[in-house]
């Protein structure tokens, strides 16, 4: 784990494979709102290679360098790009030094996948391959 401070969303979901079935734990829905923006943000090709590389990367994440070199992308682009991840709420930046370091928030990434899975097949996700959300009360956000 880094020693890094990454800002996550207060509402997520934790995911666990088992048996090559996947389990969503559910601490909190994501609203439409949230899911449009993060659908809205992936829709692009640029964005979605770049979240799937800051996915794969971790939580250590990657630098914005790095990321441009990894993709071939100008660095006006890849800001451009970055930004509208950011406010979508699928990624973070901390500043090491003169970097910023990028990484995937995984509570956005699950709880939007938990928001797409909720329902699945008429009520037996199990059909699916995935086991419905675990609902579990919300938790209020510490300051």
């Amino acid at each position: 784990m880094s020693d890094r401070t990454h800002n996550v969303l207060t509402t997520g979901r934790s995911v666990f494979r088992v048996d090559n079935v996947l389990y969503l734990h559910n601490s909190g829905d994501m609203e439409k709102p949230a899911v449009l923006a993060a659908l809205a943000a992936l829709s692009q090709e640029s964005r979605l290679d770049i979240f799937r590389l800051l996915v794969q990367a971790g939580e250590e994440g990657m630098p914005a360098g790095k990321i441009g070199e990894h993709l071939g992308l100008p660095s006006a682009t890849l800001a451009f790009h970055l930004k509208e991840l950011k406010i979508a709420g699928l990624i973070t930046f901390v500043r090491e030094g003169r970097s910023l370091i990028y990484s995937a928030v995984y509570p956005a990434m699950n709880a939007l996948l938990g928001y797409l899975t909720e329902n699945c097949c008429q009520g037996n996700p199990a059909v699916c391959g995935v086991v419905a959300p675990v609902k579990t009360p919300k938790r209020e956000a510490v300051s």
